[in-house]
């Protein structure tokens, strides 16, 4: 029996990712964190194609994407996101990248190189991916559609705690209001905006903890 296809979309630090892989993992499934991907394509274009003034130099990146290889690997369960063999699962989360990946994530050249290889993984079936267009864009017709959400200072403090766990520092006000610019930007882009998908289940876990969360998507699993 095929196992099941599930996109999980929704606004940034709702929990996606983190929720998406344990629910992976329990239902014997393959975790894609398409946002990883997207600021893998970011952290690249800091590193190889900025303007003098330190803008990114978004012509230069799109004919430099055929040296851009993003690959998952496997290490105890968790996969990693290595970019041309080079393990940068820390450096997509620093708030440069944070500060870019939205203008990164908009332009119509980086979504298609990046749609095909999602769409690939996803046609065995058994695979759980997260984002801000997957139910809409990426997988139309997956199983199980999700969309998280959560207020605003809840976010802004999920995203806080994460970064010190990562040793970053900080400001709790700047991601905040980087929160909010990425929320808009987002949302109005012209490509591939950030919505929810018609037939997707709204789950607001502002006051659910992680473990809460995931026993309810669960539990719409089970039942259908």
């Amino acid at each position: 029996m095929k196992k099941p296809v599930i996109a999980i979309d929704g606004y940034s630090s709702t929990g996606k990712s983190s929720i998406s892989k344990i629910i992976a993992d329990k239902l014997g499934l393959i975790h894609m964190d398409t946002g990883a991907l997207y600021r893998g394509v970011t952290w690249y274009a800091l590193q190889h194609c900025l303007y003098e003034n330190g803008a990114i130099d978004l012509h230069k990146l799109f004919s430099s994407l055929h040296k851009v290889e993003l690959e998952f690997k496997n290490h105890d369960g968790v996969l990693i996101l290595y970019l041309n063999h080079t393990d940068i699962s820390k450096e997509i989360r620093t708030n440069e990248v944070s500060d870019h990946v939205s203008l990164v994530a908009k332009q119509k050249e980086v979504r298609d190189f990046l749609l095909q290889s999602q769409r690939s993984l996803a046609e065995k079936g058994g695979v759980i991916m997260d984002g801000r267009d997957i139910g809409t864009v990426v997988l139309p017709n997956a199983d199980y559609k999700f969309f998280l959400t959560a207020s605003i200072d809840e976010r802004t403090n999920r995203r806080f705690l994460e970064l010190s766990g990562l040793g970053i520092q900080a400001d709790r006000e700047q991601v905040k209001q980087n929160l909010i610019e990425r929320d808009r930007i987002d949302s109005e882009r012209e490509i591939a905006p950030l919505r929810k998908a018609d037939d997707a289940i709204v789950i607001d876990n502002s006051e659910l903890t992680k473990e809460q969360t995931i026993e309810l998507i669960l539990s719409y699993i089970q039942k259908i």
